[in-house]
């Protein structure tokens, strides 16, 4: 089974006001095969500092385990299915570790989702067999970095 390119995304919320239209959209693209979500976890950070897990993020399958591990969330009980967890996702030299924990505010959220992007399989299959065979870069581009760059104008943020 060929699966897409996986991405850990992470959204802040300052005051978050959740009404079901994330899921909504998330089951949207699911439905259209552009994406699966193959795990998602939100939390709360109180003004105390204390991380505490949110219940529901109403993605069938979702209970969290996977996208609280890539985020260095230790797991809220060992699994002998899966053995032990490397906490924290390795930053960009392969020796820094990234910690949600600490990326979240006192008193703000934080969406973790872990996403297939399904949309990819048949350009990855067509490098493949063209024979692209490494990855050198793969890097989102934020659109203020487009600015910088002169090909947005501020306003267009």
């Amino acid at each position: 089974m060929t699966i897409g390119p996986t991405q850990l995304l992470v959204v802040a919320f300052d005051d978050p006001e959740f009404t079901g239209e994330i899921q909504a959209e998330l089951e949207r693209l699911r439905t259209s095969d552009v994406v699966c979500v193959l795990d998602m976890l939100v939390v709360h950070k109180g003004a105390d500092g204390d991380l505490e897990r949110l219940e529901g993020s109403g993605v069938a399958g979702a209970d969290g385990t996977i996208a609280g591990a890539l985020a260095g969330l230790a797991p809220e009980e060992d699994d002998p299915a899966t053995g032990p967890r490397t906490p924290g996702f390795p930053g960009d030299n392969g020796e820094d570790v990234w910690y949600v924990d600490d990326a979240i505010e006192p008193g703000s959220a934080a969406a973790i989702v872990v996403l297939e992007h399904r949309w990819a399989i048949p350009l990855r299959e067509a490098i493949l067999r063209a024979g692209g065979n490494r990855l050198l870069a793969a890097e989102w581009i934020h659109r203020s970095d487009l600015v910088d760059i002169g090909l947005l104008a501020a306003d267009d943020l």
